[in-house]
């Protein structure tokens, strides 16, 4: 992972913003259903810091991974203010599959932990200011945003439920015995058709194919997966802003299997 000044334009939007006012929908008020906290961490080097974010939720709610399918929302962290701070990465742990009235969403349900480790050009400590957009779902769902502010300390000890959450992560293709990744890239009206292919141990049920860009801005399909044997298989559609074919860097994408037994992150893919 590298941690470099242009992920903060990437991935840390600066924004001037007051307070989010009280969320309520169906009668129901956000404070009732989740409580969002900054874990202060510790100090990893001079350039490095972990720290946390715990989504506390209420029993049967749940919330969404960072592609959370056609019927989820994404859950995305924005710092308000950003001093002392050069990039940062949430280190995201295993999600599960769900589904609901034929729709399927990735995420988690109960207490979360999500580490972001911080790149970091200053010794001691260091304010994070910002917002947390994340939704969570019962039988209702509702977008919410919470402020999140507090300190990263200057030194810290090591924090037992961070160190559970990185250790929960999805397994490398090494670590999972899968193999290398292969994408088939053909045009369509609006963007490209991609289909991935992979050896790849049995991860579980509802074996699930994720397929992102690094560019938000690109949208991605739901990837219909299927197995055959050792292999899995994924297609999805690229549709970029503009809505038309594209020069498609595999490099670009990221790949994640999903099942109930086990995730694994193939990265990226090769022709």
């Amino acid at each position: 992972m590298r941690l470099m000044p242009h992920i903060l334009a990437a991935l840390v939007a600066v924004i001037l913003t007051g307070p989010a006012p009280a969320q309520q929908f169906d009668g129901r008020s956000a404070d009732d259903v989740v409580a969002v906290s900054l874990i202060g961490g510790w100090r990893m080097s001079e350039t490095r810091h972990m720290a946390a974010i715990r989504i506390a939720l209420a029993p049967g709610w749940k919330t969404y991974w960072r592609a959370p399918g056609e019927a989820g929302v994404p859950t995305v962290l924005t710092l308000r203010r950003a001093e002392g701070i050069t990039g940062m990465a949430i280190h995201w742990p295993r999600p599960e599959v769900f589904f609901s009235n034929g729709m399927r969403s990735i995420g988690y349900r109960g207490d979360v932990i999500l580490p972001v480790e911080f790149a970091v050009d200053r010794a001691g400590q260091i304010r994070v200011d910002g917002v947390l957009d994340l939704g969570v779902c019962h039988d209702v769902c509702m977008p919410i945003s919470v402020d999140l502010a507090g300190l990263l300390p200057g030194t810290g000890t090591r924090e037992p439920m961070i160190d559970r959450a990185l250790s929960n992560r999805p397994l490398t293709a090494s670590e999972a015995g899968a193999g290398t990744a292969r994408c088939r890239v053909e045009p369509i009206a609006d963007g490209l058709r991609v289909t991935v292919s992979a050896a790849m141990p049995d991860t579980g049920n509802d074996e699930t194919l994720v397929i992102e860009h690094a560019d938000p801005r690109i949208w991605v399909s739901e990837a219909a997966t299927r197995r055959d044997g050792g292999m899995i298989q994924g297609t999805a559609d690229i549709v970029p802003p503009h809505a038309g074919p594209f020069a498609l860097q595999r490099a670009d994408l990221r790949i994640t299997v999903i099942g109930t037994r086990m995730a694994v992150d193939l990265g990226a893919c090769t022709g």
